[in-house]
């Protein structure tokens, strides 16, 4: 019996990660870095940044180049580790 592959996703591919917190000016540079711990390719500039309604959050969307599940995974854990973060999906 074969192994049975359980992602859903080929890689590499390009993945985006939405990431909201408290609107601060250096959130979404505070974001890149820690996604650029993972991904060295990771390009800034193609940050989709939306504020809430009220202005107090910011919903960040990033695009990183995954080549694997563990990548991935390493990246949810660090982004919801960081203090200015709030929630990750």
């Amino acid at each position: 019996m074969s192994p049975v592959n359980e992602s859903l996703f080929e890689f590499p591919c390009d993945f985006p990660i939405k990431v909201m917190g408290k609107a601060h000016p250096d959130f979404a540079d505070t974001v890149a870095s820690v996604v650029r711990q993972f991904d060295a390719s990771f390009d800034a500039t193609r940050v989709e940044t939306r504020p809430s309604s009220g202005g107090n959050y910011v919903g960040l969307t990033v695009t990183v180049r995954a080549i694997s599940r563990e990548q991935l995974d390493d990246i949810y854990r660090a982004l919801t580790g960081h203090p200015m973060v709030k929630v990750v999906l």
